[in-house]
């Protein structure tokens, strides 16, 4: 069925739902994705925000001040739930240089347009996977009806270690790489690993995201080397759980993966060069695998036009982009459990 066949329940979402109004969906067909099934004709009632019920055939509003919407040609289905993206962010060929050109201001107009997009294209749940700290800011207006977005559960900024993946001083000259401790997000012991998370609490997180391995886009050589320690790992994890958030890792390579499910993180993001000896470690530790299948084909595509990306860059996106499908096949017949997430903003927002 194509896309735009497809009505989300975003009519109700976007629009400033008053609690003294129900709202009558007269819906021609909605699918049940619990179950598999579609079912005809139906009338989803919303009553403070809320489904209150569904009826059968198309039910008449019980009151003057109530509204009617007719979906009776349209699909219904729940909210899409994307567990990776990067709410600030949209990697063009000028994201190298924004971060010393933009202020904050321009990163949240920026993230508030993406947020819109990200709702409108179905996607009524995102886990934002790092960012400046703007992505606490904008889930906040969002709860507050100030902007319109899903909601947004946020790591805000993503933990490193000096020099990897989430360092936010790699390429940089003498002149702003400084030394960038946990309260940026870049650890070096057990002990600032208990201080960055705490930090991310601090600041409003709701869960913990590190960089485990290298990266592909970040300035850097390595796309796959291990950049923590086990018992920084552990220390980061330890310390979520105390404040009972949930943890992610982006990691590439295998040693780096291994490291985080020991270590007890719940999510492999990507999981490119994951070995079965991985992929049972997984089914062990009960972790999940995001494979961000759509961010490995455009980090492929975008690697062929000459200067999208840095030189240091290219290789690497060669490299990790046409893997990570491959791999995702593997766990997935291996009985990894595996979770929806994309990486949008390394592709464009809405193409979720």
């Amino acid at each position: 069925m194509k896309i735009k066949y497809i009505l989300n329940l975003l009519i109700v979402l976007v629009c400033q739902i008053s609690f003294s109004q129900d709202y009558y969906m007269h819906c021609g067909t909605i699918i049940d994705t619990k179950s598999g099934k579609e079912f005809k004709n139906k009338t989803i009632v919303i009553s403070k925000n809320k489904i209150s019920k569904i009826e059968d055939g198309f039910i008449k509003k019980a009151k003057e001040a109530d509204i009617e919407v007719d979906l009776k040609n349209k699909y219904i289905l729940p909210g899409l739930i994307d567990l990776h993206v990067h709410i600030e962010g949209d990697y063009d060929s000028h994201s190298y240089i924004s971060k010393y050109v933009d202020n904050d201001a321009d990163v949240a107009f920026r993230s508030v347009r993406s947020a819109e997009i990200t709702l409108l294209s179905g996607f009524t749940t995102v886990r934002d996977l790092g960012g400046t700290g703007v992505n606490i800011s904008l889930r906040n207006a969002i709860n507050k009806g100030i902007v319109k977005g899903p909601r947004i559960y946020t790591a805000g900024k993503s933990i490193a270690t000096t020099g990897g993946h989430a360092d936010p001083t790699n390429g940089s000259n003498k002149k702003f790489v400084g030394d960038p401790g946990p309260h940026e997000g870049v650890i070096n012991s057990p002990e600032d690993a208990v201080k960055a998370v705490r930090e991310r609490y601090k600041e409003g997180a709701d869960v913990i995201k590190i960089t485990a391995t290298g990266g592909v886009l970040s300035v850097a050589k390595n796309s796959k080397n291990p950049q923590f320690t086990i018992e920084e790992i552990k220390a980061i994890v330890s310390t979520a759980k105390d404040y009972n958030m949930l943890t992610a890792a982006h990691a590439h390579g295998d040693e780096g993966i291994q490291r985080a499910i020991i270590g007890g993180i719940k999510t492999i993001e990507h999981g490119t060069y994951m070995s079965e000896e991985s992929m049972d470690l997984m089914k062990k530790y009960d972790a999940y695998l995001v494979p961000t299948l759509t961010a490995g084909k455009e980090v492929e595509k975008n690697a062929e036009i000459r200067g999208f990306y840095p030189e240091i860059v290219v290789p690497k996106a060669r490299e990790i982009g046409p893997k990570i499908q491959a791999t995702f096949s593997k766990a997935y017949k291996k009985g990894v459990k595996i979770a929806f997430g994309t990486d949008a903003s390394v592709f464009p927002h809405g193409n979720n």
